[in-house]
């Protein structure tokens, strides 16, 4: 059985955080450490055919990088690299962190910019995630009425964050193996 990949991005390091516990419930023999993506390379990912990625939104509703405040970088500079790469036959789930009540108008945009470009790159995207119970005026990440991915909002309801991750990663963990039919997001 192949492992599956676990990479984020952050500066705050909440990211990082919800990337390891998910490796903890995953266990060791499904899945590999997680690897923040300013410290890795195209090639570390494209050596996974299943993956769960990461990341925070930041600014104006933008993945992390050097023009958010990210000193050593992170998905804005990663991306371009990934833009090259085909994923044809990747299967990935992604989820994403964001503020409903702060930033309510741009809710989880970030998570919208990773599915917009693994999808163009070929990817399979499973793990769709329901908007029920959230509360927000508009998120990108929103797509055919539900989320691209897990969404977690550590700021207004990280109470929820266990059972919605526990919940995500039972439906997830097979198709990522291979084990069942995919679910594709949108």
């Amino acid at each position: 059985m192949s492992k599956i990949g676990i990479f984020f991005g952050t500066d705050s390091g909440t990211t990082r955080l919800m990337a390891k516990k998910m490796a903890k419930k995953l266990g060791d023999e499904v899945c590999d450490k997680p690897l923040n993506v300013n410290r890795t390379s195209v090639d570390d990912i494209l050596t996974y055919d299943a993956l769960i990625l990461g990341t925070p939104t930041y600014g104006e509703g933008t993945v992390p990088g050097v023009a958010t405040g990210v000193k050593d970088g992170s998905w804005q500079e990663f991306m371009p690299k990934l833009a090259q790469a085909d994923l044809t036959g990747k299967r990935i789930a992604l989820y994403g962190l964001g503020n409903q009540e702060k930033y309510s108008e741009r809710f989880a945009d970030g998570l919208f910019d990773l599915y917009a470009l693994l999808k163009a790159r070929g990817a399979q995207i499973v793990g769709g995630w329901s908007t029920e119970g959230y509360t927000f005026a508009q998120s990108r990440a929103v797509v055919d009425g539900q989320f691209v991915g897990l969404v977690l909002d550590q700021n207004n309801q990280a109470m929820q964050s266990e059972a919605r991750m526990d919940t995500w990663l039972a439906m997830v963990k097979p198709v990522l193996l291979g084990e069942t039919a995919a679910t594709a997001a949108a």
